[in-house]
């Protein structure tokens, strides 16, 4: 009886997380900031926490997967599974594929039109990802009830 609840609880954690920082804290603050290289400097650090806490859920998740109780079909369980693991790749692309090269092309400097293209489709890439990763989360709390 605790661990679907613990389970729901995890996915809420993890999608909530998702939604405040990519939907509400970082459009706010490049809305009210007047200086861009803070709001994406505090935009970077909030994204480098969600990552870890993304991380932390899905291994939270994978265990109380294998810790569910027998009356889930194999069907959901799968679909659960892969849903956790969508998840984490898509954190993994983005957070240790993406970023990096993003940081590196910030670093330079965003002066060159080459390099600023760069990194807006970079940036493109990382926020389809992130929308992605957004929808699978509403899904997994949904596949919890």
């Amino acid at each position: 009886m605790l661990l679907p609840k613990v389970r729901l609880l995890v996915a809420a954690l993890w999608a909530g997380s998702l939604w405040a920082v990519g939907y509400l804290v970082a459009p706010t603050l490049f809305a009210t900031l007047n200086d861009r290289i803070l709001a994406g400097t505090i935009a970077g650090s909030l994204f480098h926490a969600e990552a870890m806490l993304s991380l932390g859920c899905g291994v939270a998740m994978g265990l109380l997967l294998w810790l569910a109780t027998p009356d889930w079909t194999p069907r959901r369980r799968r679909t659960v599974l892969l849903l956790i693991v969508a998840m984490v790749m898509c954190t993994v692309v983005s957070h240790f594929g993406l970023q990096p090269m993003m940081a590196e092309l910030r670093s330079t400097g965003l002066a060159d039109e080459a390099v600023k293209n760069r990194f807006g489709m970079l940036h493109g890439i990382s926020s389809v990802i992130f929308l992605v990763q957004s929808l699978l989360a509403g899904w997994l709390v949904w596949k919890q009830a």
